[in-house]
């Protein structure tokens, strides 16, 4: 298992860039030096083992950030004779104590895409370069990538999940449906039937009781039987419920992808981020962090009718080439609202042509693919890019599959 000195050292911005030429250490790490307070972090850090601890690993937000309170323990205990509209009242009472102490910018944190853009300018600059080739972030150089992804909580969530793939299909969209195994009684047909119609199945959890990380030894209990299900699923991909989440522990699983963690959230039970917009390697696993706010917190926390907010953030997404991973759950979209404003969300996406839409597995393999050094010898990967300075400033450019146009992106 990997300690926790290096669960990050594979997100080294060198292999972020993926520049074409070798670029030496030391510049490295004069420019990781140089761009450090863009990113605004409070806690110190002497390098980029540190850096990347604090931001993709969390440690900025203490030792103890994988730990529940006791009584947010107790609420988990008690949640099941619980009605649903006492814990939507709880959660939108909530909200302000949950905004007002957070760190992180929110909905849009910037600051580590500015960090790795300023990296990227300081290693030109400093290897007196005016540009340098570059592996475009996604196939085709499409500008960001898009995944969507479900979780499906209770027997009524799954009962709506064929109504939402139908909706997706006809708009040409495909999703990943995560279930929970030990919840409710799984429709095997609903799965084998997914997957035909060519979605994807990941695992939810066990239970979805918010006691899968109450404890070490309870984790890896549950996490033999959590492999089990993921072999007879044909399953390679996760999220904890609740995002409750630790990486260390996380690397027993037999996963290849994880979608646990996200860029940045106030209102989940283990708030904060990792500030990431892109994909990134945690240990064994590739993390796919949710980068839209959830279905649950924008219509019954914030009270949102309509997906402005999402299609605000895949503007901001689509600047730094990321990925807008959504989050959302058929126990929600069968409400009426709540469907329409995803609906909507799809039905504006569709107008774009800037994209690559995929499943997480794909996702998953591409950035594997992408962190290979023998890339550019691989005849199944884009054309080259290419990162420039212009007027002082970062311009990436990328040429589309049949090498007709140029896709420009500036940042300071």
């Amino acid at each position: 298992m990997p300690s926790r000195l290096n669960l990050y050292q594979q997100n080294h911005p060198k292999y972020f860039w993926c520049f074409a030429d070798e670029i030496p250490e030391a510049v490295w790490q004069k420019a990781i030096l140089e761009a450090n307070p863009y990113l605004g972090l409070a806690n110190e850090s002497n390098g980029i083992e540190d850096i990347l601890k604090l931001t993709l690993g969390e440690d900025q937000f203490g030792t103890n950030h994988w730990k529940l309170s006791p009584l947010k323990n107790l609420y988990y205990d008690i949640k099941p004779v619980l009605p649903r509209f006492l814990i939507r009242m709880m959660r939108q009472l909530y909200r302000p104590i949950s905004k007002g102490s957070f760190s992180l910018g929110w909905p849009i944190e910037e600051r580590y895409a500015l960090f790795l853009w300023q990296v990227a300018r300081l290693v030109l600059i400093l290897t007196g370069r005016t540009s340098l080739t570059i592996t475009p972030f996604w196939p085709a150089s499409n500008r960001f990538a898009l995944v969507l992804t479900h979780d499906v909580e209770t027997k009524h969530g799954q009962n709506f999940v064929r109504a939402i793939a139908d909706v997706e299909e006809k708009l040409g969209f495909r999703s990943s449906f995560n279930f929970v195994p030990e919840r409710y009684e799984i429709d095997q047909s609903l799965i084998i039937e997914l997957k035909e119609r060519g979605f994807e199945v990941g695992i939810h959890g066990l239970k979805h009781d918010g006691k899968l990380f109450r404890s070490r030894d309870e984790f890896e209990r549950r996490a033999k039987l959590i492999n089990k299900y993921l072999e007879i699923f044909g399953a390679v991909g996760f999220r904890a419920p609740l995002t409750h989440r630790h990486p260390e522990w996380m690397q027993i699983l037999a996963i290849e992808y994880d979608l646990s963690f996200f860029d940045t959230d106030p209102y989940e039970p283990i708030a904060g981020g990792t500030m990431s917009l892109w994909p990134f390697f945690i240990g064994k696993f590739v993390e796919l962090p949710y980068t839209l706010v959830q279905d649950f917190t924008l219509t019954s926390v914030l009270g949102e009718t309509s997906p402005k907010i999402w299609l605000e953030k895949v503007e901001f997404i689509a600047k730094y080439h990321g990925m807008a991973l959504l989050n959302s759950h058929p126990d929600y979209l069968r409400e009426e609202s709540v469907g329409r404003i995803y609906l909507d969300f799809l039905e504006a996406l569709k107008q774009r042509e800037d994209y690559w839409h995929a499943l997480p597995r794909e996702v998953a393999h591409w950035w594997r693919l992408r962190a290979d050094p023998t890339i550019s010898k691989r005849s199944d990967t884009s054309p080259a890019g290419t990162a420039a300075l212009e007027n002082g400033n970062i311009t990436i450019l990328l040429k589309d599959a049949l090498d007709e146009t140029m896709v420009c992106q500036r940042t300071s």
